[in-house]
């Protein structure tokens, strides 16, 4: 008797050629629908009269939209959920011994990557990809947000929620009824070698997610291959040197229809037939939050003749304003006026979790970031400096992956060496198990600061496994001015609460 063969699931093999359409599918089921990479393209598929269901571990507020939809849920992973789905959907999350893949693998039934699906949902789109190790959510809500309010209806899957009016969250996918598709493209495990967009914007190649990857060299070249299946524009930033080694590595005619954007200047840039968006003029006053800049934006973006336009944004950085250039660039490839594009970028409050004010106690501020690479850190930190010029700055820092705290300590440690105050929490494991990593754990980042400043790691940074424990430290040193950051992609954002029920406990202890 022959041995069943094994499952093998593979985020990197395409499931579908580019003429591929929905209908092609049959009946679907997603294994997770509730997840937010999930979910939207459930909703999508379910617009375009795919038959729809799925399952997940308990029940969400996804899940509750998803069945007042009109899509089946099941709650709790079986063999029996697949029931008769042609195609079975799955994430990076799910593992091949999941009941329900195995149960579709026996069945012959199709299994693909979300990734597939998302691919599939471009055909036929005016498709725009947002690619980067940071930045990317951000660059994606913020050209979804711009779309939005030109009354484009897009449809947009994005990797995290957008800030609201007043405190609110909005989520971060989208079935619309027009004809573009905003989309964060995750590099993370591969798949977004699928994707061909119509503009396929890079914010930055800085090296990330080695363990799939192996090397600098070939996850620069993966982003060169993204770049050229973009049918359309590709939009670098030219202001990462990364970048830049992707937009240099580009075949010709792929330069010829590039838009590289930054602070560079063009004498410094050899664009070899690409176009410049320059960013000129940037700046914040100190403690305003309110970011300023021009965009100098040429006829081969606008169509007609060049533009300066002044922009004005409430999310602060530089690096809020390079992506502001990407995604107003980006809009403006796709029709949208600079001058309602800009407009529009200004009442943009930013992704959830990115420089996100979550109260003031005791005139203590605490804020939650999502950074989780070093770049992304120092970049914070900066903008921090830059908002809160007089105060302290705080940070409670839960590291995202044992694999880049290994790969990345001694950069995280310059990176955190911005703040005056550091506590590296336990690491957030992911997909990722602390027995394949012995030795790395926070005190590897703690170990990596030692010289980095004049005093000793010990007076500026130190381990504190228990992030709840080390929350409530943090607030108890924390004093009248003072801005406290939750750092890190993990469940760090859950000590907001616990910081400020702290920080309310300690006021009235002193009262």
């Amino acid at each position: 008797m022959s041995q069943e063969q094994p499952v093998v699931l593979d985020p990197t093999h395409a499931a579908f050629d580019t003429h591929a359409t929905p209908a092609d599918l049959g009946p679907t089921h997603f294994i997770g629908i509730g997840g937010a990479g999930m979910s939207v393209l459930a909703e999508m598929l379910k617009s375009q009269g795919v038959s729809v269901d799925g399952s997940d571990r308990e029940h969400s507020a996804k899940t509750d939209r998803l069945e007042a939809l009109g899509i089946t849920v099941e709650f709790g992973q079986r063999a029996e959920n697949v029931g008769d789905a042609a195609t079975v959907v799955y994430s990076s999350a799910i593992k091949p011994d999941n009941p329900e893949i195995v149960a579709a693998h026996e069945a012959g039934r199709r299994i693909v990557h979300r990734s597939d699906i998302l691919a599939l949902l471009m055909n036929g789109k005016q498709a725009v990809t947002v690619a980067g190790a940071h930045g990317k959510t951000t660059t994606s809500s913020m050209l979804a947000h711009i779309l939005v309010h030109v009354g484009a209806d897009p449809s947009y899957a994005i990797g995290g929620s957008i800030q609201g009016p007043d405190g609110t969250t909005l989520d971060g996918g989208h079935a619309g009824d027009g004809s573009i598709l905003v989309a964060e493209a995750d590099e993370s495990d591969g798949s977004f070698a699928k994707y061909h967009p119509t503009i396929a914007i890079i914010t930055n190649a800085e090296a990330d997610h080695l363990d799939h990857y192996g090397d600098e060299a070939h996850y620069r070249a993966a982003f060169v291959n993204h770049a050229e299946h973009a049918t359309g524009h590709v939009v670098i930033c030219a202001d990462d040197k990364d970048a830049l080694a992707v937009f240099e590595a580009l075949p010709r005619e792929v330069k010829a229809r590039t838009i590289v954007y930054g602070t560079t200047p063009e004498d410094r840039l050899e664009l070899d037939g690409a176009s410049l968006v320059a960013i000129s003029s940037e700046s914040e006053t100190a403690g305003s939050g309110i970011e300023r800049l021009t965009l100098e934006l040429p006829a081969t973006v606008t169509g007609t003749n060049a533009v300066c336009q002044s922009v004005t944004l409430k999310v602060p950085g530089i690096h809020n304003a390079r992506n502001a250039a990407a995604a107003i660039t980006a809009a403006v490839l796709l029709g949208v006026k600079p001058a309602d594009a800009a407009r529009a970028a200004g009442s943009f409050l930013g992704a959830a979790r990115r420089f996100q004010i979550r109260g003031t106690v005791k005139q203590v501020t605490v804020v939650d970031d999502y950074a989780h690479h070093p770049t992304e850190i120092a970049a914070l930190l900066d903008a921090a400096h830059r908002r809160y010029p007089d105060s302290t700055i705080r940070v409670l820092f839960q590291p995202h992956l044992f694999s880049r705290t290994k790969f990345f300590a001694r950069e995280f440690a310059q990176a955190l060496a911005k703040a005056d105050d550091v506590i590296v929490t336990g690491i957030f494991p992911a997909r990722e198990k602390q027995a394949d990593f012995p030795g790395v754990g926070p005190d590897t980042i703690v170990e990596a600061a030692q010289g980095l400043k004049d005093d000793s790691a010990g007076d500026w940074i130190q381990s504190v496994e228990d992030m709840c424990l080390a929350a409530k430290m943090m607030a108890m040193r924390a004093h009248h001015g003072d801005v406290v950051f939750t750092v890190g992609a993990g469940d760090i954002t859950n000590m907001d609460q616990v910081l400020l029920t702290a920080l309310e406990a300690h006021r009235e202890s002193c009262e």
